[in-house]
């Protein structure tokens, strides 16, 4: 009895060791995540990718304890934020910044903690002697080893946006008076998606010889409401003089749409309407031909490279400054064959 109680408790000594061993065996990384705004639609869709994603790469030896955080598009609270990542040690910090003129200081910040550092969707400027921006590498990021930027040529966006209106049988001229007369709902006015969104969907009509009127440009900030609000007031202002809307992204052009038919409009025969991002609300107006056209904003394909490059500085691997991911244009065909 003696000998049996004995080597039950050398298993049972046996079985403790190598839970032991397993437990330490597990390496468990702390990321720190701050998006600008949740309660943007297209960061939202971002932000639960990038969970889903980091937690399709566990292992039984790797796991990844995420803290997602909302910046509530206020700079100050993100830099809190940015201070409590440090402080709890994280291993490394993805951030969706509220303001890109903060860049400076919150990638010191991080990098002087000496913690690997991803800025993704809303890209850092470099700028010339006078302040303005230039379209030259952000130095801050260039200068730093660990640290990168993960996004999308937003003058890519605006040139599809144009594209698909010249891809139209009028080119967007509906009454046939020579120009197109458009509207422009633009996104929050410091942030190079808007600004190069609003710049390089009229530039590609204008490159193409296409006159153009620009009869309402007015700041949105990425807000649906406010979108139908801004759309409404152009509509009542200019009525039948308006031809394209275009919005810097999908929530202002969803927004846009429920004021064209409130107006008693008709996309696709007295009305053109043009958005960014692909959301799922908005690929289905286009299929139902309540919307023109959207440009899709590759959330998954972002949030997995931003994943990615973030494992690969957790790994002490070298890394690129810079990662790009291509829009797609999404017209009606598009959409239909492919959602």
């Amino acid at each position: 009895m003696k000998k049996i109680l004995a080597m039950a408790l050398a298993l049972c000594m046996v079985f403790t060791l190598c839970a032991v061993a397993s437990a330490d065996d597990v390496k468990t990384y702390k990321v720190g995540v701050s998006i600008y705004q949740f309660t943007d639609n297209f960061m939202t869709l971002y932000r639960n990718e990038i969970e889903n994603y980091f937690k399709s790469l566990e292992t039984d030896t790797v796991k990844y304890e995420i803290t997602m955080a909302d910046g509530k598009n206020d700079m100050a609270e993100q830099t809190n934020q940015v201070q409590n990542f440090i402080t709890q040690g994280m291993d490394v910090i993805i951030l969706n910044l509220v303001q890109t003129s903060s860049a400076d200081a919150v990638i010191d910040m991080v990098v002087d903690a000496g913690i690997p550092l991803v800025l993704i969707n809303r890209e850092p400027l470099a700028y010339d002697a006078d302040g303005n921006t230039i379209d030259e590498a952000y130095e801050g990021i260039l200068n730093n080893p660990t640290v990168c930027y993960v996004g999308a040529d937003a003058r890519q966006s605006g040139t599809f946006q144009g594209q698909m209106v010249l891809a139209l049988d009028n080119k967007g001229d509906l009454n046939g008076d020579g120009k197109v007369s458009y509207i422009m709902i633009e996104g929050d006015p410091e942030n190079i998606d808007a600004q190069y969104r609003t710049e390089f969907s009229v530039k590609a009509l204008t490159d193409a010889g296409v006159e153009v009127e620009e009869l309402f440009d007015q700041v949105g900030n990425w807000d649906q409401t406010k979108g139908q609000e801004l759309c409404a007031s152009a509509l009542t202002q200019f009525g039948d003089k308006v031809e394209v809307v275009f919005c810097n992204n999908d929530a202002m052009a969803l927004g846009a749409a429920t004021a064209i038919t409130a107006a008693g409009r008709t996309v696709g025969e007295d009305i053109y309407l043009y958005g960014v991002d692909a959301l799922e609300e908005a690929v289905q107006l286009i299929k139902e031909g309540e919307m023109s056209g959207t440009v899709l904003n590759d959330a998954v394909g972002q949030s997995h490279a931003a994943v990615d490059v973030a494992v690969q500085l957790l790994n002490g691997e070298e890394i690129q400054n810079y990662y790009w991911v291509d829009y797609v244009m999404v017209d009606k065909a598009y959409a239909e064959a492919n959602y």
